[in-house]
């Protein structure tokens, strides 16, 4: 997806490649310590729902993202090869050049209100995190929940953010009329990896405050345990800590991901293992020599040790989905468009 896919100009045709000369692109920083060395680049979305891939694994269609690329700056991202699309740097680029579709939430209710739309499970946080720092600044979830939630939409989000919990009454007028699910991405609780590995999230505790608050809300959370890095956080007595506070934060249920090293984030992450640890490289070059996934015996013992580990401390299944309840629209409206593809999590 190249940059013209992402806007349009005032007059409504789509604007030249050219990366930040449409006139529908504003460029912008911000002169305040949480976003020094950030730079925000405003389009005009034509979509936001993107189809996810056919051969995707994942359980859902439909995604959307208000932001591309992250201030959360996890070294491992899968998502640092999207920026590539935009002819951007995968690495450092990444991190501190953020695309902002800030007519978001407008787009996406006139899209929702489509007679060709079918109510499909849209999922949010699956590329980016929406709950990364710039939705402070900009605030476009509130926007994009109200519309899916007049529409008693069924939609999940998957976040590394604590500021989640702004939009916890929005989430949970959501769940009165539709199926909501919200997980909160915890892969480990060692302090010091968290420091070089995410840098840019909030710490591993404070997530876990997220699953706290929404549970004394009536809320069921799921955990992402991910991910689950080979030789740094793969122990057993790691996964145990892990896991142990997982359960104590209340969550519904836990799910294991292995560390996987896709062309973009895979030169980043190496770089880092480098630096930080470069007695691990040789053994990460082994493991991961067929590709960007650790061998399946490697994912399965560390599957099946996660699994046993919350069945000792009880972590129980999530809840059964919720029925939709709207009526369905009284007048036509414009098509949905198909909307560009969109790389899956796993």
């Amino acid at each position: 997806m190249r940059w013209d896919n992402l806007a349009e100009t005032g007059h409504g045709r789509v604007a030249d490649a050219a990366l930040f000369g449409a006139d529908a692109v504003t460029t912008r920083t911000f002169d305040t310590p949480e976003f020094a060395g950030i730079t925000f680049h405003e389009i005009r979305a034509r979509t936001v729902l993107n189809r996810v891939p056919g051969a995707s694994r994942m359980p859902f269609e439909w995604t959307v993202n208000p932001y591309r690329g992250c201030t959360h700056a996890c070294v491992y991202c899968f998502a640092r090869k999207t920026h590539s699309y935009l002819d951007l740097d995968t690495g450092i680029g990444f991190d501190t050049q953020i695309v902002v579709k800030v007519n978001a939430p407008e787009v996406l209710r006139r899209q929702l209100a489509s007679p060709r739309w079918h109510g499909d499970h849209v999922a949010m946080g699956t590329n980016v995190d929406c709950y990364q720092r710039a939705e402070g600044r900009y605030r476009l979830m509130p926007g994009i929940l109200s519309a899916l939630r007049d529409r008693a939409n069924p939609f999940s989000i998957l976040t590394k953010g604590t500021l989640i919990l702004r939009d916890l009454d929005l989430l949970r007028q959501s769940a009165e009329v539709t199926d909501v699910g919200i997980s909160v991405s915890v892969g480990f609780t060692d302090t010091a990896l968290w420091h070089t590995v995410e840098p840019g999230t909030p710490a591993p505790e404070r997530r876990l405050d997220v699953v706290r608050t929404f549970t004394e809300h009536g809320m069921g959370v799921g955990v992402l345990m991910a991910p689950v890095i080979p030789f740094l956080s793969d122990e057993p007595a790691q996964l145990r800590a892990t896991v142990r506070a997982i359960a104590a934060a209340g969550a519904t249920s836990v799910t294991p991901l292995v560390l996987h090293l896709r062309p973009g984030a895979r030169e980043w992450f190496m770089a880092w293992l480098g630096e930080h640890h470069p007695y691990l490289v040789r053994r990460y070059e082994r493991l991961y020599a067929d590709g960007a996934y650790a061998p399946k015996w490697y994912q399965r013992r560390i599957t099946r040790q996660v699994h046993e580990l919350a069945q000792e401390y009880g972590i129980g299944p999530t809840r059964a989905e919720m029925p939709r309840r709207v009526r369905p629209p009284e007048q036509e409206e414009e098509p949905a468009p198909a909307g560009p593809t969109q790389l899956t999590l796993i």
